[in-house]
């Protein structure tokens, strides 16, 4: 773990561009990466290359911008190399392959500079600890342990079920979270729409009445005017409060603190999001521990992966009670945050000595949980989300149709 926190401070390395000679004295050209060109110059002549000029490329202005590499690359990546290392292919060529075949420019890039940066004899987790947004601690330790034990196939294997079932798992509770959002962003943008260009329309109609409007319809004008009025002002200061609370939260640690705290208290959301922190510190705990690696150690790991810090700073308090001695389960029912059953398989599997196996039915039972709860969730919204829509645009309807049914009584 030490090794890996070292490696991932260094710089992702520059590209430079080279010209020279093969062994048959036939002119060849490249890019390759390196700390500086007097070691890309000692590299090519490793391979027979004879160099003759070498110096770093410059950054193009107008180049069209690369596509981002999003985590769902990373676990393809892990798992077609894990595949093909299976299959007998040696880790060169298999990452020669993916890198030339990926269809995204940055992910293309980023194999091809590990590679080679691998052949100049750097080890497949320090390079790949040079690129720390795509590759995290936990990545970088499985990696480190299966080059250390020689079983960097099996590793392999387990570190791209680990990414398949943490993003398949991320991407239910986005939607549990996204949905909601972008039905409340909807109603309150028809609603400006209305207020803003509707109502006034209405407005200008009534004012030829000359007869007293109703309550209901003098209220919705009035919020009408301060929305023609104030439009920008409110529009800025939603943008800025979302804004400056995203901001706060990820200075501030009591801010972040409180609003994870408050998230896991929403109806229905809460639980989406209880569950799918228990869900992702079984399968960080269960492939970490299969991997070998310590279990003090791994618990760092695990504390960053549940994605909460409430139950972050829980795995961390864990973490200093397993190191005096205590055992996992009795660490774990101190916290209160874990449920009676989660507690209960721990201690089988400390007593058994299948502890991987146990916090891996764990996992799969609430991600099997989170499953069920986001589909129940977007099943009741359905519902209530057509009744708040239903009941905002209705009023504002029936405020102003109210002055045309009095007119039409007493004509």
């Amino acid at each position: 773990m030490a090794q890996a926190n070292k490696a991932k401070k260094v710089k992702v390395l520059p590209i430079f561009t080279w010209q020279g000679t093969n062994k048959n004295g036939r002119k060849v050209k490249g890019e390759q990466t390196g700390e500086s060109v007097n070691l890309v110059k000692a590299h090519l002549r490793r391979q027979g290359i004879t160099p003759i000029k070498v110096k770093k490329k410059p950054k193009d202005l107008f180049a069209p911008r690369k596509p981002p590499i999003k985590p769902a690359d990373i676990a393809i990546f892990s798992r077609m190399l894990a595949t093909m290392m299976s299959a007998g292919v040696p880790l060169m060529q298999s990452m020669q392959i993916i890198g030339e075949g990926h269809e995204n420019a940055s992910m293309q890039e980023m194999i091809l500079a590990i590679k080679s940066d691998v052949e100049s004899g750097t080890s497949l987790a320090e390079s790949l600890a040079k690129f720390p947004f795509h590759f995290d601690d936990l990545f970088i330790s499985l990696i480190n342990a299966g080059e250390q034990s020689g079983t960097l196939e099996t590793l392999l294997h387990e570190i791209a079920t680990y990414k398949e079932k943490t993003e398949a798992l991320k991407a239910k509770i986005k939607k549990a979270l996204v949905y909601p959002t972008s039905i409340l962003v909807v109603a309150f943008v028809v609603t400006a729409i209305l207020m803003i260009f509707v109502i006034p329309q209405f407005e200008d109609l009534f004012k030829g009445f000359g007869a007293d409007l109703p309550g209901l319809t003098l209220a919705v004008i009035r919020i009408s005017e301060v929305f023609q009025d104030y439009w920008w002002l409110i529009f800025g200061s939603i943008i800025g409060v979302v804004m400056g609370i995203m901001q706060a939260k990820k200075r501030s640690r009591k801010v972040q603190h409180f609003f994870d705290r408050l998230l896991l208290k929403i109806p229905v959301i809460g639980d989406v999001q209880y569950k799918g922190a228990i869900a992702r510190f079984a399968r960080t705990f269960s492939t970490m521990f299969k991997a070998g690696v310590p279990l003090v150690e791994a618990m760092v790991s695990v504390a960053g992966a549940t994605g909460n810090i409430v139950f972050y700073e829980a795995t961390m308090v864990m973490r200093d009670d397993v190191s005096t001695g205590t055992q996992l389960n009795k660490a774990m029912a101190d916290t209160d945050l874990f449920p009676n059953m989660v507690v209960q398989m721990v201690a089988i599997g400390e007593e058994s000595g299948a502890l991987d196996a146990m916090l891996a039915k764990v996992a799969d039972f609430y991600e099997a949980e989170v499953d069920d709860a986001v589909d129940n969730m977007t099943a009741l919204m359905e519902p209530m989300i057509m009744v708040v829509l239903g009941g905002l645009i209705g009023t504002l309807v029936i405020a102003m149709y109210l002055p045309i049914f009095k007119l039409g009584a007493v004509v």
